[in-house]
């Protein structure tokens, strides 16, 4: 039970986050583009896809949406760092800026 509970809740959350997605494309592609580090082609892909097909690829036991950090070090500065609370929005900015795209990183 406690499985379906999960799945169903992994499936919720990944219908809201595609639609999510398509509204950050439609309502500002290019910075849609760097905050989700996509590239050109899948945002066009993302932005193209209905409602009944985004529901389709919601389905899955697997989160479509992931954090950008890869080392735990970047999460631990920014949930340790005593900064300022202006400057630590910057600094987290900055920090899930540099990472590369999804495009970049399996060219790579």
């Amino acid at each position: 039970m406690l499985t379906d509970s999960l799945l169903n809740d992994i499936q919720d959350i990944n219908f809201s986050y595609l639609l999510l997605v398509q509204r950050l494309i439609n309502e500002d592609r290019v910075t849609a583009m760097f905050r989700l580090k996509i590239s050109e082609p899948m945002a066009d892909m993302l932005a193209s896809l209905s409602v009944k097909q985004l529901g389709q690829l919601s389905r899955t036991n697997q989160l479509l949406c992931r954090l950008c950090f890869d080392a735990p070090e970047q999460l631990l500065r920014l949930t340790t760092d005593p900064r300022e609370q202006g400057l630590g929005q910057t600094h987290a900015a900055l920090l899930m800026a540099s990472v590369p795209t999804r495009s970049h990183v399996q060219a790579g």
